[in-house]
């Protein structure tokens, strides 16, 4: 049985890694590797301080909490150190929201927020992705 999908992955945006400090993996992607340093961002409403690594073809996204209590410190303090999440940038965020749900795909985010490098973004519950952190995100 075939249907439509309403929205269109374009690419994969980026990979994020939760640190404990930005400054250890800062020698690895930048100097070692040869990724541009693109921004650094701290997110208020997430409490966690970004670093970007833009390889022309996608991005590295560092992540470090700045608070005991931000989903990255949780995500440390139970798994330590590691790949958080993956980013798909699709066409129309909202359409893919309302089709994943409809599909019973488990969302933490039924409506967009805003998220680092000002991209709309929206997580999908891990029980739902074969245990894989998903963010979609839009410009």
């Amino acid at each position: 049985m075939s249907h439509k999908i309403p929205f269109k992955i374009l690419s994969i945006e980026h990979i994020a890694i939760a640190v404990n400090d930005l400054n250890d993996p800062a020698n690895l992607f930048g100097q070692l590797l040869g990724i541009n340093h693109s921004s650094t961002e701290e997110i208020k409403e997430q409490k966690v301080l970004t670093d970007i690594y833009d390889t022309g073809n996608g991005k590295v996204e560092l992540l470090q909490s700045v608070s005991d209590v931000s989903p990255i410190a949780k995500f440390l303090n139970k798994r330590g150190e590691g790949i958080h999440h993956i980013a798909f940038k699709v066409d129309d965020i909202h359409s893919a929201l309302a089709y994943l749900k409809s599909n019973g795909v488990r969302l933490i985010d039924e409506t967009p927020r805003k998220g680092a490098e000002g991209l709309f973004i929206a997580f999908l519950h891990p029980k739902s992705t074969n245990g894989v952190l998903i963010e979609l995100c839009m410009e």
